[in-house]
């Protein structure tokens, strides 16, 4: 099998490699759809992912496959099953898995970031971490399974209501599932801020009610101060600004996005007392995955104005690029081509 690993520098090299076989309690998945995330761009860069990451590894956590071998004890699979992977798997034992927040357990592993994931033909992974698809279920779909558990994550945090107003800023792939998920969690109204035109047109395809573009003069001032929950899906620092400036009195603000390391902000201390803001992060997706695939098998989310780009194997490093660009919204790879 080939398999494209990071070596660190910004590298990748495609390896033939032996297939792998399934231990016990484990799956083989032939590895059919992987997603680019934002996470894989930031450790392209050298920075941190979800966990600590030694080259060389196969990266890619956003994935989708049919088993093809289960090993001793696996019960729940079978050959031939189209399954997507949650990537993280946590100690158990720590003080933070122990009182119910595994998402910030300390010894926290993942497929395609500490263990070979998603960029391969191939892979191996553990039972549990395998969440069958439906059949029907496009493959390309099912990749998106891991982006969607970590925005429920986000929108559980930000506690909407029924005929809530909210702001999500940022069109880009994660920007989008989050406004299909605040539609399906009774908001009344979503406004999507996004400079980008095509992902301005997406958005409004898949559920905002209003896109604007934060660039053009006058364009965001009747929208100030109206939004009882904002989503924060860019990670820059203008973006983090104009989500206190969405937010009304009384609002919740998600800063979900993946900022760089030594990002900060000067925060606003005085409309966070006169407003009386609530400021959350979100990360990962803890007990959220099932969720996901639950709406992603009920047809309840669009990808198809979000998947934009197609990648082969020997093409990593011109998909990070295309990633990172203004073309794309999501860029997949697909690595049996």
């Amino acid at each position: 099998m080939r398999a494209s690993f990071f070596l660190g520098n910004k590298t990748f090299e495609v390896r033939e490699q032996e297939l792998p076989r399934a231990g016990k309690g484990e799956v083989v998945v032939q590895n059919m759809v992987c997603g680019v995330c934002g996470t894989d761009v930031h450790i392209y860069h050298g920075e941190p992912g979800s966990a600590d990451v030694t080259p060389p590894v196969v990266l890619g956590h956003e994935y989708s496959g049919i088993v093809t071998e289960v090993g001793e004890g696996v019960t729940s699979l079978r050959p031939g099953d189209h399954v997507t992977i949650d990537p993280n798997i946590y100690c158990g034992k720590c003080e933070y898995c122990r009182v119910g927040k595994k998402q910030l357990c300390e010894s926290m592993e993942a497929i395609g970031v500490t263990r070979n994931g998603g960029f391969a033909q191939y892979s191996v992974v553990p039972e549990a971490q395998a969440f069958l698809l439906s059949p029907e279920l496009p493959l390309e779909f099912g990749a998106m399974a891991e982006p969607v558990a970590c925005c429920l994550h986000g929108i559980d945090r930000a506690e909407i209501k029924e005929g809530d107003t909210v702001c999500v800023v940022g069109g880009g792939a994660i920007g989008l599932i989050m406004v299909q998920l605040a539609k399906l969690a009774g908001a009344s109204k979503i406004l999507l801020s996004e400079p980008n035109a095509k992902r301005r047109e997406a958005g409004l395809k898949l559920g905002a009610d209003e896109a604007v573009d934060p660039t053009m003069e006058g364009a965001v001032e009747p929208l100030l101060e109206t939004a009882d929950v904002v989503m924060e899906c860019v990670g820059n620092l203008p973006a983090v600004k104009s989500a206190f400036r969405f937010a009304k009195k009384g609002a919740n603000i998600v800063l979900f996005s993946v900022p760089k390391v030594d990002a900060h902000f000067e925060l606003p201390l005085f409309d966070v007392y006169k407003k009386e803001l609530t400021i959350k992060g979100s990360f990962v997706n803890p007990d959220t995955h099932s969720r996901a695939v639950a709406l992603l098998n009920a047809g309840k989310l669009d990808f198809s104005e979000i998947i934009t780009h197609r990648f082969p194997l020997e093409q990593m490093a011109e998909a990070i690029a295309m990633q990172m660009s203004d073309q794309s919204i999501k860029v997949v790879v697909c690595p049996q081509e």
